[in-house]
């Protein structure tokens, strides 16, 4: 069985929503996991804005336009009154229980059973559009089998168990639909996976039922290899494995979250990206399984908002411990670190969480001077950077000659380098890139 998954663009309207269907409709059963329709999690999040701030007339007025804009799509979709009725009926529930919120103190859990509502209204009016073409479809609720662990990571034997259950409960069902992004905590309570959403889910979802391939549906065919919003004439990589998947997606290929595709990275099921709006594209197969023409540079990526801080000591020439007390202080802050370089007397990191950066640095001074470089990129090219291929650094650096370069790393993995430059200097360097390395 296979496992598909649709973003909020792929069904952001009726008409996305139908061209969905036909491509479900046909061939073996399969579970499909339907993110909320786009633009919903966003106005859901202000509705808690309002309800924050003690505001219910204004969360009751958003709620009402929401409400407005699915009575267009429910008008738009079905074609008989049948199923109007019995959808319109569902989302006049469904808002009913949203304004049931402007009533009393609201609190973090409750803001989190709201931004569930966008997943549970898509695949409940997608069920009844198929439903509706007669198609014999289940929708399983997420609720009922996806939950994480007191630690907030998913909860693998849980997800397996329940989730076989379910679908014994419909074992000739020829469609599978349930919710991504959501789930519930060790608790008991809504909550969701956050990292990933929606791509997460369904790598869980596969990894789970053994699935023999997991398709994440987007309104892009595939990874590309380069940024195609700044590069013109970038291409699809046609395949990928999954640490190069991961280290694209860590800086900055926003298709895929880093971490969402591990599951299936672990139960070895290969990973697809697919167009929505191109149907017969390729796209991008990530998997364990190297191509025979993998020894080649594949992608580059670069990741914004990035913040350089070196610490320079003369104490830390042949003093052991001095790295571990600078790890110590990110890791008090619960700040992770990107990039990191060594010298004899000093070290560099890069950072994209600032929020602690005043207490980071008050702290680091005890070890020596401290500067910062604000407005920072990391540029990552990814590809078969073993060491025994001989020129592929040499071509990444000679692609940013005429680039400032701030920091370079190479050799903490085998998939990739990456350059720290400023964030003013990227759309040079990710076109000198692709010149270089692609043209």
């Amino acid at each position: 069985m296979k496992v598909l998954k649709f973003g909020g663009t792929s069904v952001g309207s009726a008409q996305r929503m139908k061209q969905v269907a036909a491509l479900i409709s046909d061939g073996p059963p399969k579970i499909v996991v339907l993110s909320a329709m786009s633009g919903t999690t966003n106005t859901l999040v202000e509705i808690t804005d309002y309800l924050y701030k003690k505001n219910p007339e204004g969360a009751n007025d958003v709620i009402n336009q929401l409400a407005t804009k699915y009575e267009r799509h429910v008008c738009e979709l079905y074609a008989t009154d049948e199923y109007r009725a019995e959808t319109r009926r569902f989302l006049h529930g469904q808002f009913s229980y949203l304004s049931s919120f402007t009533k009393d103190v609201f609190t973090p859990s409750e803001e989190k059973v709201i931004l569930a509502q966008g997943e549970l209204i898509s695949t409940n009016m997608m069920t009844n559009y198929l439903k509706e073409q007669g198609v014999d479809v289940v929708l399983l609720p997420a609720l009922e089998f996806m939950r994480t662990d007191k630690d907030g990571e998913p909860d693998l034997e849980y997800i397996r168990e329940k989730l076989q259950a379910q679908l014994a409960l419909h074992p000739d069902a020829d469609l599978y639909i349930t919710q991504g992004f959501i789930c519930r905590n060790a608790f008991g309570e809504v909550d969701n996976l956050q990292r990933g959403g929606s791509d997460y889910s369904a790598s869980l979802i596969g990894a789970a039922i053994q699935a023999e391939e997991i398709q994440i549906w987007t309104d892009i065919d595939g990874m590309h290899n380069n940024d195609p919003r700044i590069v013109e004439k970038t291409t699809p990589v046609r395949h990928l494995l999954f640490e190069e998947a991961a280290e694209l997606a860590y800086f900055g290929a926003k298709i895929l979250h880093p971490t969402c595709i591990q599951p299936a990275k672990f139960a070895n099921i290969p990973v697809r990206l697919l167009n929505t709006m191109v149907p017969s594209a390729e796209g991008t197969t990530i998997s364990n399984i190297p191509t025979t023409d993998s020894a080649h540079i594949k992608a580059v990526a670069a990741k914004d908002n990035i913040t350089a801080i070196k610490i320079k000591s003369g104490r830390m020439l042949l003093a052991y411990g001095f790295l571990r007390k600078v790890f110590e202080i990110f890791e008090s802050y619960q700040t992770s670190i990107d990039m990191i370089c060594t010298s004899e007397v000093g070290v560099s990191v890069t950072i994209d969480n600032t929020r602690h950066l005043n207490e980071i640095l008050t702290d680091l001074k005890q070890y020596g001077t401290v500067s910062v470089d604000n407005d920072m990129c990391i540029v990552c090219v990814v590809g078969d950077m073993e060491w025994e291929n001989i020129g592929f650094e040499a071509k990444a650096i000679d692609a940013m000659c005429d680039i400032p370069i701030r920091m370079i790393s190479y050799g903490g993995s085998n998939y990739n380098i990456s350059f720290l430059i400023k964030e003013s200097d990227k759309k040079r360097a990710l076109q000198s890139l692709s010149e270089s390395l692609f043209s």
